[in-house]
């Protein structure tokens, strides 16, 4: 085949590309492979969409093997920093033995998976193990109908079926229909808090150039004309000083109550006054994860992606939630 690599399989180093739409759990997925006893040296790449990145902070100890691309979706650029950014990594080849890319939700992985296969160098170091697909359960009925969820579905090797505790049997065993329906090929898994077993992720040759070719005969040879839905934006929060739990939580309980359905994702760090942690929030909740670093800059960075976002009106009540 054109796109083979004259490069044993065994000596390319395996890549993981982990995608699935907004809030389905790729970022604790993603630290549970780095924190996880597997024997894997692992680097990441993590890609965000708005110009705030918080998904390289929330990843646990993994300082010198984070890269991070927040300039726009991952599969709008793959040409450029993503291919720039492996280069960069290959250089460090004796550090790691396994790469795992997580997309930004909004990302299509048909381009990202062309990438492994045009580029004569990459495609004689990398070869790509699974794409893995993490599905929210509660919410994935609100998107199913966007082309990002779908190519998402489709192009799975291993579908993650994530917050089965938030649901009952009927409508987890409703979307395992309709999963089923778009990709019967796919290992199906079924996890709480993203907690699957590493070796039905890592390492399990899953990847069939074949069967992507039958979902799209082109798209090796094509150039990529994914566009996302424009009403789709992303609004980032940064305040530099200490916030109020009580207030912010009144606020987002507010906000998600009045714009529920057009809210995708909200994810942030947060100062709070008098607090020596960072507070991390998550979707519609939070906790403390761990002291702040000395040295560290203590400020809030907040970041809300959804549908027809009104960033002045975002902007003035999460001002007002200060202490």
């Amino acid at each position: 085949m054109a796109f083979s690599s004259p490069v044993p399989a065994a000596e390319r180093l395996p890549v993981t590309v982990l995608t699935g739409y907004l809030g389905a759990g790729k970022t604790t997925l993603l630290n549970r492979i780095l924190t996880h006893e597997h024997g894997l040296k692992v680097a990441v790449i993590v890609n965000e969409f708005g110009e705030v990145g918080i998904d390289n902070q929330l990843v646990v100890d993994a300082d010198e093997e984070i890269f991070e691309m927040n300039n726009g979706c991952i599969c709008c650029t793959v040409r450029g920093d993503l291919i720039r950014i492996i280069g960069n990594l290959m250089k460090r080849r004796d550090r790691f033995d396994h790469l795992v890319i997580e997309t930004t939700g909004l990302a299509d992985p048909a381009p990202v998976i062309q990438t492994f296969f045009v580029d004569e160098d990459l495609r004689d170091e990398l070869r790509l193990d699974a794409v893995v697909t993490l599905v929210d359960l509660l919410h994935v009925q609100q998107h199913w109908f966007s082309e990002e969820v779908q190519e998402q579905l489709a192009f799975a090797d291993v579908l993650v079926l994530n917050k089965a505790d938030l649901v009952d049997d009927a409508a987890r065993e409703l979307v395992e229909q309709r999963v089923r329906a778009i990709n019967p090929m796919a290992r199906l898994l079924t996890s709480h808090m993203a907690n699957v077993p590493m070796d039905q992720i890592l390492g399990v040759e899953a990847f069939e150039l074949e069967r992507a070719l039958s979902l799209d005969p082109g798209f090796l040879a094509e150039e990529h004309d994914h566009e996302h839905d424009a009403a789709v934006s992303s609004v980032a929060l940064v305040e530099e000083r200490p916030m109020d739990l009580e207030k912010l939580g009144r606020w987002i309980s507010d906000l998600v109550g009045s714009r529920g359905p057009d809210l995708f994702r909200m994810k942030g760090i947060i100062q709070l006054a008098g607090k020596d942690e960072r507070y991390v929030h998550m979707l519609i909740d939070g906790d403390f994860d761990r002291p702040w670093h000395d040295g560290e800059r203590r400020r809030t960075e907040f970041v809300i992606i959804g549908r027809d976002l009104e960033p002045d009106g975002l902007r003035a009540g999460f001002a007002a939630c200060v202490a």
